[in-house]
């Protein structure tokens, strides 16, 4: 079967379009994925909508569909679910029908190998498992920051790699976890879920009485504000840990390292998905990560946190909405007619 696909492309700085492309009978090998959801990040997609990306990186080295250079025209997005709905013939039959995850860029349908996509588990529904990547994500800040019993910890940034971050952390038996952001609608909903304090950015003397004007323990970076690392480093006490999980693109800004930062004998410790720690690697790899953030998935019910839906058709106006920092946007999905 072949089928007309919708696909987003980004051409241009702050400048979005659809495109009709006719899509094959897939190959021997391939399969037809037909989508049924998939998610906006506003993080490094919002680099890409921005045209805020470093000509001399590839999107993502790990994933075969961001392996494309950063120049416009492109496609981006790396979470999408939906049915398999065609198989070449080399293709085994239990793919057949299968809800699929795939990091793949926003379009109704398209084509690819078995091998790049994820089966999502029984009793996971569509818009629960769009929260694969960036729980996996989160998890992932956890095990590099090793967050101990009676540490005092601190996440700047409520999107949603910080809420969802905000909501595993919660699980630790820990002396404090304080949440900062700069919106008073994910500040509320980082209360709910038990975080305290939660302050705005610029409430330093309040979170530093806070934390009993020692320091934070740990601090996570994950605002996508270079100028936040100098509030982490405020807020850090002798020896702690600064967990960045902010990709800046070309993004930059000063950060204070004299002072206190130089005596204090910080750590400042780069965290990204797409590899993990040296030091889990013996035991542990991709798949083990996935199989706990399913298991995140199914206990905290990320999907609570989808606060847009909207067409394909509609993403001008949503990505300028996220770009403009519209306080009530916190998860926008896109949905596509099965």
């Amino acid at each position: 079967m072949s089928v007309l696909a919708q696909q987003l492309w980004f051409t241009a700085p702050q400048q979005v379009e659809v495109r009709e492309q006719q899509l094959s009978a897939p190959t021997a090998g391939e399969v037809l994925v037909q989508t049924l959801c998939s998610a906006i990040s506003a993080g490094t997609e919002l680099l890409v909508y921005r045209g805020q990306l470093p000509a001399d990186i590839s999107l993502d080295a790990t994933l075969v569909n961001l392996q494309q250079s950063t120049a416009y025209p492109l496609q981006y997005g790396y979470a999408s679910v939906g049915r398999v709905v065609a198989l070449g013939r080399e293709v085994d039959a239990s793919w057949r029908d299968a809800l699929v995850f795939a990091f793949q860029p926003h379009a109704s349908h398209f084509l690819t190998t078995p091998a790049n996509l994820i089966r999502v588990p029984d009793g996971i529904e569509p818009e629960a498992a769009l929260f694969l990547a960036n729980m996996e994500t989160a998890v992932n800040l956890v095990q590099d920051g090793q967050p101990a019993i009676g540490e005092k910890v601190v996440v700047l940034g409520q999107g949603i790699v910080g809420m969802l971050l905000l909501q595993l952390l919660q699980q630790f038996p820990l002396a404090q976890l304080a949440a900062v952001d700069a919106l008073a609608d994910r500040r509320q909903r980082a209360l709910a879920i038990g975080a305290n304090p939660v302050a705005d950015p610029t409430a330093v003397a309040e979170l530093q009485h806070a934390l009993s004007n020692t320091g934070a323990d740990l601090v996570y970076e994950v605002s996508g504000v270079p100028a936040a690392l100098n509030l982490a480093i405020t807020l850090s006490g002798y020896a702690s840990r600064i967990v960045i999980g902010s990709w800046y693109g070309n993004k930059s800004a000063a950060i204070e390292l004299g002072g206190a930062a130089h005596r204090n004998r910080l750590q400042l410790i780069t965290s990204q998905v797409s590899t993990l720690a040296p030091a889990l690697s013996g035991r542990w790899d991709k798949q083990r990560r996935f199989d706990v953030a399913w298991q995140m998935i199914r206990q905290l019910n990320p999907q609570q946190w989808i606060t847009q839906r909207a067409a394909l058709t509609d993403a001008s106006t949503l990505y300028q909405q996220i770009h403009n920092g519209r306080a009530d946007l916190l998860q926008a999905v896109f949905t596509y007619p099965t």
